[in-house]
């Protein structure tokens, strides 16, 4: 598979790159309150972001610092489907992935498996180079796991529901129980503006009783917006998510279902919903077995500030599991 979104999304200078990955990482300098020590011993997987570098590659770099890459030789990569429609998980037909850094090779015996299950569909050859939420983490997973003879098993995650999120969850449970098995989960958080078809606002701070709104361009302006600016509202309703995806004080299954319910009520632009819901699937089939998985968030930002109903930002976050 080419690495159809370098020279557009990413350099595709390799020298450069590979600079820009390690200042990203070497960026990350947490303060003494916010108690992150990368690497994290036993960190099974991370979440992160997946727009163009410049916007997320310094957020993403904050869920790769934290992997501990001793003993690693599989990482699964799950991410959604942003341009075919799709009930279900799909695997992809390729050896390699491209890099401008080193190529991946991906491992054939256990995408052979999975697709034994009679539970994966293919994915096209155009379908896997058009899709870019994977592909932004092929250069960070090659530059950190740098030196090392690692394999890759990229999931297209498609629009499934709940129930389907967790069966594909328990599917992939048995392989991130392995110590070898490492799992990148992509996705980006709100996508707010006019353009993204997403204006949801809160008057207030939450908790609060007034209802969010949807703000329109041709609607009156709330007389909130001074006090209360969109920008902090989208990080209200993002910081819901990551509350709620925080774990503990709640279990994975716990956290799956509040999860939906968040998302059927504030309808958030969270374009890794369900690669995340997968995840939450995997560890709660894991709690299952008596483990006690964590999930904890290291950084959030977003591409640009919002003022009013004419701007547009994307939200980015990190978390380690």
């Amino acid at each position: 598979r080419r690495a159809t979104h370098a020279g557009s999304w990413y350099t595709d200078d390799g020298n450069e790159l590979d600079q820009e990955l390690s200042e990203w990482l070497e960026a990350v300098r947490p303060a003494e309150d916010e108690h992150f020590s990368p690497p994290i011993k036993g960190c099974k997987a991370i979440i992160a972001p997946h727009a163009g570098y410049s916007y997320s590659g310094p957020t993403a770099a904050w869920a790769y610092k934290s992997i501990d890459v001793t003993g690693i030789k599989r990482v699964f990569i799950l991410g959604p489907s942003h341009h075919v429609y799709l009930d279900g998980c799909a695997l992809s037909k390729c050896k390699e992935y491209e890099t401008p850094i080193g190529n991946l090779p991906l491992d054939l015996s256990t995408i052979q498996e999975l697709r034994a299950t009679g539970h994966f569909s293919d994915m096209s050859l155009d379908t896997d180079e058009d899709e870019h939420s994977i592909e932004m983490h092929i250069p960070y997973v090659r530059k950190v796991f740098e030196g090392m003879d690692i394999t890759i098993v990229p999931i297209l995650v498609g629009a499934i529901n709940k129930d389907k999120e967790a069966s594909y969850g328990s599917l992939l449970a048995p392989y991130l129980a392995r110590d070898d098995t490492f799992c990148v989960v992509s996705s980006d958080f709100c996508h707010w503006g006019t353009r993204f078809s997403y204006t949801f606002y809160y008057p207030e701070p939450p908790p609060t009783e007034r209802p969010g709104v949807r703000l329109s361009r041709n609607g009156p302006s709330p007389d909130t917006l001074s006090t209360h600016p969109i920008h902090a509202s989208i990080s209200a309703l993002d910081h819901e998510a990551i509350s709620l995806l925080t774990i503990p004080p709640g279990t994975a299954g716990e956290a799956h279902t509040a999860f939906a319910a968040y998302l059927a009520k504030t309808k958030n632009t969270i374009c890794g919903r369900h690669p995340i819901g997968v995840l939450l699937g995997s560890l709660t089939a894991l709690e299952k077995e008596g483990r006690q998985p964590t999930i904890k968030w290291v950084r959030y930002a977003q591409s640009s500030k919002c003022y009013n109903i004419h701007d547009s930002s994307v939200s980015y976050a990190s978390a380690y599991v």
